[in-house]
């Protein structure tokens, strides 16, 4: 590479999901780029969140087959836990993607500049408070942080958050955790996989309250089914170390006891101390927010992953990447359909959903011209082999496409692929019922929805 001080066509802070992918596509694509991260490529979902978590939850559902393996006539005997062998493998996972991820930044070319950045120009960003890097375009791709609440002082030793969660070697016994979206229920799953007790406190009326109403209803059924406590509109008060552990008291005088309390409220944005602001880059609370082109306030400065107003998820950041990568080098890309990112809550059973859920759908198209159907996986042949139960519902609107998809159940985020090419293609319920779905698969089950939905069920009733 050249001078960095000579300038790259492209300087991207941070390299995470949406950085790093704006690097490679524009590498790919001929341009000059500098990667700045100030700890390793890969960010927050490959060291700290989506994948060590998912090998936490996979560990979990082994501990789940082994447990319950008599019920297929297997008999095998669980005999605990080894939590250090667990932390192993999950290690070892992260470190073989990280290695590849490594030398795909090498083999594209991509000048990776370790360091803490600071946008000290709108064509510059200063690293350690030394260096300065230039480029014709600047890419803000600083990630997020997990967040706390007044009164939950987060110590990493009985009040911890996710990334905290992810380092334990030894299981508590009893987990509180304190939020019931996304990154909440999914430790409660695995952990009670792993043989914690767990109880979730959530201030809205529901788990997953952004997902659509009836897969809440289905993941607290089966919550509820495994022995998962939960408290659902109910905010917290307070939360105070005791001798043996810590205490939760929640709206209404409830207080619940545990080992410790894992603060899961969300993630916010990495913006702070960044020279964003002095630069001229608009913030709104914090996050920064962008035209349809991923543009921000500044000329030049572009801004992608969970900085960006919206769903934080790395596919996303991903997607957002490879967009600003392709619109700097001219290639005029589509604008970026949020409601079309696949979203998978990955406990057991698994939620996944593309598009609207109903009550959005109704506030779009109105109430009367909604209609939706779901198909019970106890129809499915596949799922009653993998004893799971759950649902795959279609949202269409009347005489016109389906614009949302929601399924509950064990490995039924493998389905949410047909489910994106639905809702992005705005198939008609006819031109998904018209498909052939292997059988015996859980795939059948969305077929089976859209011939219901389409007024010719097969495995169902009308």
């Amino acid at each position: 590479m050249s001078d960095p001080n000579a300038g790259y066509d492209v300087v991207i802070l941070g390299g995470g999901s949406g950085g790093y992918a704006a690097a490679f596509r524009a590498a790919e694509l001929g341009l000059s780029v500098a990667l700045i991260e100030k700890d390793k490529v890969g960010g927050t979902c490959l060291h700290r969140g989506c994948i060590p978590t998912k090998a936490l939850l996979h560990a979990g559902e082994v501990a789940d087959t082994a447990r319950e393996s008599e019920q297929f006539g297997i008999l095998a005997e669980f005999k605990g836990v080894d939590m250090p062998a667990v932390k192993k493998y999950k290690d070892d996972v992260v470190s073989k993607l990280y290695k590849g991820l490594q030398g795909l930044v090498k083999a594209h070319k991509v000048e990776f500049i370790q360091g803490t950045g600071k946008l000290v120009g709108p064509n510059a960003v200063q690293v350690d408070g030394g260096r300065t890097v230039t480029g014709k375009h600047v890419i803000l791709a600083t990630g997020s942080y997990s967040k706390t609440l007044p009164g939950l002082d987060i110590d990493g030793e009985k009040i911890i958050a996710s990334e905290h969660a992810l380092e334990l070697t030894e299981l508590p016994g009893k987990a509180i955790v304190i939020g019931g979206g996304v990154i909440g229920v999914e430790f409660a799953s695995a952990w009670k996989s792993l043989g914690v007790e767990v109880e979730i406190i959530e201030g809205l009326p529901r788990l997953i309250a952004a997902e659509d109403a009836d897969s809440s209803k289905q993941l607290e059924r089966a919550f509820r089914k495994r022995g998962i406590k939960f408290h659902t509109g109910k905010f917290f008060e307070k939360v105070e170390r005791t001798a043996t552990g810590v205490q939760v008291t929640i709206q209404g005088g409830t207080v619940v006891e545990g080992d410790i309390v894992l603060v899961a409220v969300g993630r916010g944005p990495v913006t702070a101390n960044l020279g964003y602001e002095e630069q001229g880059v608009t913030l709104d609370r914090g996050f920064v927010p962008v035209n349809e082109s991923l543009q921000t306030s500044v000329p030049g400065v572009y801004a992608v992953g969970d900085i960006v107003p919206g769903i934080q998820l790395a596919h996303r950041g991903f997607l957002q990447g490879i967009f600003v990568a392709e619109h700097i080098a001219g290639l005029n890309p589509a604008p970026i359909d949020e409601t079309g990112i696949p979203r998978v809550t990955f406990t057991e059973p698994e939620v996944a959903s593309m598009g609207l859920n109903e009550d959005k759908a109704k506030e779009k198209y109105g109430a009367d011209r909604i209609k939706s159907v779901n198909y019970n996986l106890a129809g499915n042949g596949k799922s009653n082999i993998l004893k799971t139960q759950g649902f795959v519902k279609l949202v269409a609107v009347e005489d016109g496409p389906i614009v949302g998809v929601h399924m509950v159940g064990a490995r039924i985020s493998e389905q949410i692929g047909e489910a994106e090419l639905i809702y992005n293609w705005e198939a008609y319920a006819n031109d998904v019922a018209n498909l052939i779905h292997m059988h015996p698969t859980q795939n059948e089950a969305i077929g089976e929805a859209a011939m219901l939905l389409a007024g010719k069920p097969l495995h169902a009733h009308d």
